[in-house]
Parts: structure tokens; sequence; C-alpha cells
């Protein structure tokens, strides 16, 4: 007799189909004209929908169990304050008294589409100019703090996402040991990190402000996928505004700064974070992708993911990140 194999679960995503979509808009009394593009979201479902007699709206549909309703809520609260600051944001449109609605099993936000390019990250009036946004957006940030979503901390971006990759079988066998050794050694460089900053203040964060969340215009910059906001120090907005080998980093720092310091004071003890955020970025983002592999777009959007080659290339890149905390911060 042969042995009867179960059939894995249909990803919940498979059932957002496009007649999904527009009957979720229809639910709120939005009526679509069947022009649909998805756009590039890999952690949730985005999605340009034409509008009959009116402009395209963007709709997004949220990851099911990522966040709670007082999380996503938290979200759009933050991104209202920043509008109401007039500060360059895209907050989700409040229709039908709200602004989460729910359809079929999920939930949903509208927004008003805002079109842009990526911002020349070279051109120090760029930086300036995004580093005096930013500085904004922590004005109000550290008005008040998030009650329901996680901090970025040591613990939700690298002890928690470490023991869920050596507890689930994504690591190879033969570097399993290499990459428990190593990781616990990044780990513990990136605790020293933050006992050189010392206490530092915790504000509500955009926490994934890189290029590609920024759209410029003519008119200047705005802010984008506020997604993963949650409480965590400053720096964690401006470091990934920086690339290139150490003597451009701090030039871009330095014209950042010009701009953020018009707004916000900058501790520069936060300088010991940033090789220690980066750290836990690496960590956490091989974990966001080992927990998402069940959905059909990882594996297609990410093929390296997971293979021999790419665990021997994280070894790699941690025994980095652990030299690269222990030297002196970037100037400032």
């Amino acid at each position: 007799m042969a042995l009867m194999t179960q059939e894995p679960a249909p990803h919940p995503y498979s059932a957002l189909s496009p007649d999904c979509v527009l009957d979720a808009l229809d639910s709120i009394g939005l009526r679509g004209d069947g022009r649909l593009l998805a756009l590039n979201s890999y952690e949730n479902r985005v999605y340009q929908v034409g509008i009959e007699d009116d402009k395209p709206l963007v709709v997004k549909f949220y990851r099911p169990e990522r966040w709670s309703d007082a999380a996503i809520l938290e979200e759009h609260a933050f991104t209202e304050e920043l509008a109401a600051a007039e500060i360059p944001v895209v907050p989700a449109l409040a229709l039908q008294g709200g602004t989460l609605h729910h359809f079929q099993g999920f939930r949903f936000a509208v927004f008003t589409r805002h079109g842009g390019r990526a911002p020349e990250l070279g051109d120090p009036a760029v930086l300036e100019w995004t580093g005096r946004f930013i500085a904004r957006i922590h004005a109000v940030g550290g008005v008040k703090p998030f009650l329901h979503r996680p901090p970025l901390d040591i613990d939700t971006f690298g002890t928690e996402p470490c023991d869920f990759l050596q507890t689930k079988g994504f690591i190879p066998p033969d570097l399993k040991d290499a990459y428990a050794t190593i990781a616990r050694q990044a780990l513990d460089g990136v605790r020293r990190c933050y006992d050189r900053a010392g206490e530092l203040p915790q504000l509500r964060l955009h926490g994934d402000c890189h290029g590609g969340n920024v759209l410029w215009t003519d008119a200047g910059p705005h802010f984008v996928d506020f997604d993963d906001a949650r409480m965590g120090p400053a720096i964690q907005d401006l470091w990934m505004m920086l690339s290139g080998e150490r003597a451009e980093q701090v030039r871009q720092m330095s014209d950042i700064l010009a701009g953020y310091e018009d707004f916000c004071e900058f501790n520069p003890r936060q300088m010991h974070l940033v090789e220690a955020l980066r750290t836990l970025r690496l960590i956490h983002y091989s974990a966001w992708l080992a927990r998402r592999w069940d959905d059909p777009a990882f594996p297609a959007a990410f093929p390296w993911f997971n293979t021999q080659r790419y665990w021997q290339d994280r070894v790699l890149e941690l025994r980095e990140q652990v030299a690269l905390m222990d030297e002196p911060p970037l100037p400032v």
C-alpha cells in the first residue's frame, strides 16, 4: 500500500486573486476599473489600482499574522502625526471611518499614489536635505512611544532570529557549528557596542530608512513604507544611508548630520551602534527569508537563499562584522 503524503497547505496569499483585490476595494466604496499593477513588495502584497472616474490608488494587503491590528493602527497613527506636522510621508486614507479594513480574512489599507525617483545619495545636498526630514520624523517620534510594536534591540533582531535559524533546520549540518560559533561571537560584539554607547533615548523610528524607501521629486524627498516602524535609537534611521569605504561614509554622515542637527540634537555615542545595527540587520534578514520560505514568492525572488554557498557567505560576513565592531566608530 502506498503511503499517503500530505500536501502542504496553500499560502494565505494564494487566495488574493485580482477579483479579491477589486472586491475588497468595492467593500469600502471604491470602484476599481480593472487596471491592476503589482508593485515591488515581498513582505506584503501591494497593488496600484485604477479607480473609475478618479486617480489610481495604492492598496496594501498586510501579511497575515505578522502584526496585530493594534500594531498596524499605531503605524497609521504615526504617519498621520507626521503628515499633520507637514512632513512628506504617505499616510493611509481614512475611508468609511477607519484606515484599516478587513475582507475575507485579509487586512488592507489604501494610500494615494505618489511617484518619485531614487534619491541621488552621492549628492551632499540630497543627504543634507534627507537628514533634515529624518530629524523632523524623529522630533515627532520622540513625543510618545509605541505600545504595540516590538522594539529594535538585541533580542528581537539578534538572539531570537539566531535561535530560529539554528532550530528550524535551515543551516546545513556541516556549517551549523560554524554558524552558531560566529553568531555567538557577533552577538557578543553587538553587546559590547551597546555597552560603549551607553543609555540612549529610544523613539519611534521609520525603522527601514534606506534609499529604496525615499522617493525624490523636484520638491524634495518623501518617505514611504513605515511597515517596519519600531522603537529604537535614532542612528537606525541614519546608518542605512551610508555606503562605500570608511572615508566615504564619514563624508556622507557629515552631510546627513549637517541637516539632521538643524532640528534634532545628535549624540555622537550613537556611532558605536552603526556596525552593531548592521550586524543585527544581517542576522534578522536571514531569519526573515527563512520565516517566509513557504510563500511561493520568496523562492522565486531569492533562489540563492538556503544554498550551501549562501550560508558559507553568511559565516564569512559575520566574521567581518566581528572585526568591524571592535574598530573605532566613524568620527562625527
